[in-house]
């Protein structure tokens, strides 16, 4: 997968721009604030249909005006794919494959693998479980359509029965025949999406710790452990346990919207026990795992962003990245920073083509 073309009009703080692009490495360089990590975060908008940082599309509008443009040419398996997203305020956000509207954005997931590498994959180690839950999720979704709509199904069902427990304590009422057929889709649901995540966990983690033991010189052990409720019981079960309190709390609280994903080093939370430097190299690991997994399972080189990563890593976690981009593990990589010659001398040492832009 290699994208040789990007046009942005009214992205966020670009006016507007186009960019022609090199197979393997393309490094975006220049002051802070001047839009490096926009263009990355384009290109993962045409992947993904929304932005990495701001899923809000209202707010990826450039100041003052009224809609964006993104606009990529891909080359995948010698065939080209143009995507084309846009949004205008007050409308609904188009995304077109080939000049054809996407009916459903989820119909378009999978088509452009793609891992992105960013400070703010923080937010995996310090925010709460959703966000975990979540990372996991886009993971398996990326090659298992059947996987991302079971997903999407278990949504509107949990929304359609927090909003019959909202009404059945509005108005006092109460039916259980209504409410047992949302019971029904959950557990049917929930039950296909907890098999598939921990299926997808037994065979993610080993190659997780494995990546973290080269980037980090095998200083420690990590682990990573599936935590959810339907290990012990059934979610029919536990829903009809639990009813009185979802009717208290007018919201489904048990399911596999509760699980988590526990990140450990040493047998002890990284969160709390962890170093910056310990929590970088757990964090680098988990989404070059992704990039592992994505790669084998659909049999394509995902693009590969790098947002100013090597400003936060020591020498020798740099190092290691650039060994893997010499071993050819790696396909068409984008990089931002803001040093220019520091981003040379470092893509120099892969012995790849590539080109920096100076923005």
């Amino acid at each position: 997968m290699i994208l040789k073309k990007l046009s942005l009009l009214n992205y966020k703080n670009i006016a507007e721009n186009s960019f022609e692009f090199e197979s393997k490495i393309n490094a975006i360089v220049g002051k802070n604030g001047i839009g490096k990590t926009t263009i990355l975060d384009a290109i993962y908008h045409l992947a993904v249909g929304k932005s990495y940082f701001n899923p809000l599309s209202t707010q990826n509008i450039r100041h003052g005006e009224e809609f964006f443009v993104i606009d990529g040419v891909f080359e995948k398996e010698n065939r080209t794919e143009q995507i084309i997203c846009s949004y205008k305020k007050a409308q609904k956000k188009i995304l077109k494959r080939n000049g054809k509207i996407y009916e459903k954005f989820s119909e378009h997931i999978g088509l452009i693998p793609i891992v992105i590498i960013s400070p703010s994959d923080t937010d995996l180690i310090v925010e709460g479980s959703e966000t975990r839950r979540k990372f996991i999720d886009n993971v398996i979704s990326t090659f298992d359509v059947t996987y991302l709509n079971t997903l999407i199904n278990y949504q509107k069902t949990l929304q359609q029965r927090n909003a019959l427990l909202k009404y059945f304590a509005l108005n006092q009422v109460f039916d259980a025949d209504n409410l047992s057929i949302y019971n029904e889709q959950l557990s049917e649901f929930g039950q296909i999406i907890f098999s598939k995540r921990k299926v997808f966990l037994e065979k993610f983690v080993p190659v997780f710790q494995e990546l973290y033991e080269v980037i980090s010189e095998n200083a420690e052990k990590v682990s990573i452990e599936y935590d959810s409720q339907l290990h012990f019981d059934t979610l029919d079960n536990l829903l009809h346990q639990n009813l009185q309190k979802d009717r208290i709390t007018q919201y489904t609280t048990v399911g596999i919207h509760k699980d988590d994903i526990l990140f450990h080093i040493s047998g002890f939370p990284v969160k709390k026990f962890g170093s910056q430097g310990q929590q970088k190299s757990f964090l680098i690991a988990l989404k070059l795992a992704q990039f592992d997994f994505i790669k084998k399972h659909t049999k394509t080189l995902p693009i590969l962003l790098f947002d100013d990563i090597f400003d936060k890593l020591d020498a020798f976690r740099v190092q290691q990245i650039v060994n893997m981009v010499n071993d050819d593990v790696f396909g068409q990589i984008f990089i931002s920073d803001t040093h220019p010659e520091r981003t040379e001398n470092i893509i120099k040492q892969t012995h790849k083509s590539y080109r920096i832009f100076n923005i």
